[in-house]
């Protein structure tokens, strides 16, 4: 009888194939105290939970490669009575039985099976250097392991960082991840419509932050993917602005990049419009041009292009804009080689996608840009950030715009994952009038 597995044991099949001998040790993430016994909200590790669908804290998943290849999982037992404070625990059976693993154990049985179970295997893989506390249990069994050599035990010889074939797996995104993240992309697009329709001049930025975050947890989303950037007016020129306590001015821009979270998956988008309704014309000026250099970027996200191309199709366009604008001087080649432009645009045009909202996977096969293949995900977000200066026509300052969409390489070319939030001028003004 053919047994259908989850994708999470799809996952672990595919990895113990990878790895042919050899046992893999991954731990997921611990809690972290917030202060005195309050710890803040519990978030599982990306690369333990790709694997196991598993969310709770104190658990360890071992997969031993092989001809009889074995995926365990090490978690905590079921304490009735810590349940009644903390909430339910699946326990060893419970766990085994639901996430289709071969053995489950509770994790304080961990160091007594690690010892067994990693004597006689070939090769390690383990997440070297994530923790340091990890580290040194690891290699500290891998010793008392080296201690049994008399007796003809054999530590393993080498040393593997499971990390390298993880992030090529978690590159190219399923169809139940594909699934996951066109619900974030939806939740995070009502969000930044949401946040359109209620802003107006003299609110606070955290007032909008607030509809942002109304609108992720009523969908179920109970979490941002990252920390919400709220900033009106020149705070826009600042890339990582998260203070978001500044009160919005009539006739100033607010830049919003906020994304949810769904279930260890995230959403990224990015969008830019007048706090008033109205783009004033210089601001509309610079705004299509970014929103131009977008449109360029994306349609250069496709199969076979390689990575570097949506970013070189983006510049082109921003350099001419900046020119027009008279903000660089020359021709586009000109601006491109001398790197004039970075002055108003100063980062790369996206980074991968999925379960971390900057996304494992090389960026480069040896020293080539890698080209880009159905099921990647991606951002493609270029922006331009004008501060003050006096080379700088003054109509143009603290000008600070960026548009961000999130992006699946297809077959046929791709799927922009957050289409539905409004992001051409008549759809924004349109949209901040019926509120």
């Amino acid at each position: 009888m053919n047994i259908i597995q989850t994708p999470y044991e799809q996952r672990r099949t595919r990895l113990l194939e990878k790895m042919r001998r050899g046992i893999a040790i991954i731990p997921t993430a611990p809690e972290v105290a917030r202060n005195g016994d309050s710890h803040y909200s519990y978030r599982h590790d990306s690369n333990f939970y790709y694997l196991s669908g598993f969310s709770e804290p104190e658990a360890v998943l071992v997969l031993v490669a092989g001809s009889e290849p074995q995926a365990m999982l090490f978690c905590r037992e079921k304490n009735l009575e810590r349940e009644i404070w903390d909430g339910h625990r699946f326990g060893p059976d419970a766990a085994r039985e639901q996430f289709g693993f071969d053995a489950a154990y509770p994790i304080a049985q961990l160091d007594e099976k690690l010892a067994g179970l990693m004597g006689n295997q070939p090769a390690l893989f383990y997440p070297l250097g994530h923790d340091a506390a990890w580290d040194q249990r690891i290699l500290k069994l891998r010793g008392a392991v080296q201690a049994k050599a008399r007796s003809g035990i054999r530590a393993p010889d080498e040393i593997c960082d499971v990390r390298t074939l993880l992030r090529e797996m978690r590159l190219f995104k399923d169809g139940h991840e594909l699934s996951i993240m066109r619900r974030a992309a939806a939740i995070s697009a009502r969000a930044h419509r949401r946040a359109m329709q209620f802003t107006r001049p003299g609110q606070f930025e955290y007032e909008v932050e607030a509809e942002l975050l109304h609108e992720f947890c009523r969908h179920g989303a109970r979490h941002p993917a990252y920390t919400s950037i709220v900033a009106g007016g020149a705070n826009a020129c600042v890339l990582h602005y998260i203070e978001n306590d500044a009160q919005l001015k009539d006739g100033d821009l607010l830049l919003i990049d906020a994304g949810c979270e769904v279930d260890g998956y995230a959403s990224d988008i990015t969008r830019c419009f007048p706090v008033n309704g109205r783009f004033s014309p210089a601001q509309k000026d610079v705004y299509e041009i970014v929103l131009a250099a977008q449109s360029a970027a994306i349609a250069a996200a496709r199969p076979d292009n390689t990575w570097d191309a949506p970013h070189n199709a983006a510049l082109r366009v921003l350099a001419q804009g900046f020119i027009d604008l008279k903000l660089c001087c020359g021709s586009v080649d000109a601006v491109l080689e001398s790197e004039s432009y970075k002055k108003f645009y100063m980062h790369r045009t996206g980074h991968w996608l999925g379960m971390d909202v900057h996304d494992v996977g090389d960026y480069k096969i040896g020293d080539n840009w890698r080209t880009l293949q159905p099921g990647m995900a991606l951002t493609v977000e270029p922006g331009c950030y004008i501060r003050p200066a006096d080379d700088v026509p003054q109509a143009l300052w603290d000008i600070g715009i960026r548009i961000e969409d999130d992006v699946v390489i297809t077959a046929q070319g791709n799927e922009v994952l957050t289409g539905a939030a409004p992001k051409s001028v008549a759809q924004i003004e349109g949209l901040m009038m019926q509120s």
